[in-house]
């Protein structure tokens, strides 16, 4: 079975799945991201899919798991990379990924962590450019 890496960059943990994803891989993701938490304290995860084409409801009922694991243990999470097919998906399944937070591609979900640059104010939930704090991204 093939593993996800999960990579650290400053307090942010960064999975990149580029890998098909199937039932067991998703569950050792759920469990290598959460001793990597705890391990290394990051107060944030950036799950990367644009490699991903196909999810089925198994699999997006697990990103919802793996951010609300994340958010008991002090660490926010966004998706980044959604195709749009992969969005139709999950509507269409009937999932919301309550709690996850989404951003077109990486470097905007680095900025809605705040970890686009030191002292970044992180982006309130939903806030567009005019809505960010002062000082913020």
């Amino acid at each position: 079975m093939e593993r996800v890496p999960i990579l650290k960059i400053g307090n942010v943990l960064l999975v990149s799945i580029q890998v098909d994803l199937q039932d067991q891989t998703v569950l050792a993701l759920q469990e290598d991201l959460a001793e990597r938490i705890t391990a290394t304290g990051a107060d944030g995860v950036i799950i990367d899919i644009t490699a991903v084409d196909i999810v089925d409801s198994f699999i997006g009922r697990m990103f919802a798991t793996i951010a609300s694991m994340a958010r008991l243990m002090d660490a926010e999470t966004v998706v980044v990379g959604m195709r749009p097919a992969v969005a139709i998906t999950l509507v269409e399944l009937g999932l919301s990924l309550g709690g996850v937070r989404t951003a077109l591609d990486l470097e905007k979900g680095m900025r809605v962590l705040g970890a686009g640059r030191p002292g970044a104010v992180p982006a309130p939930p939903g806030a567009g450019p005019a809505d960010r704090p002062a000082g913020g991204p």
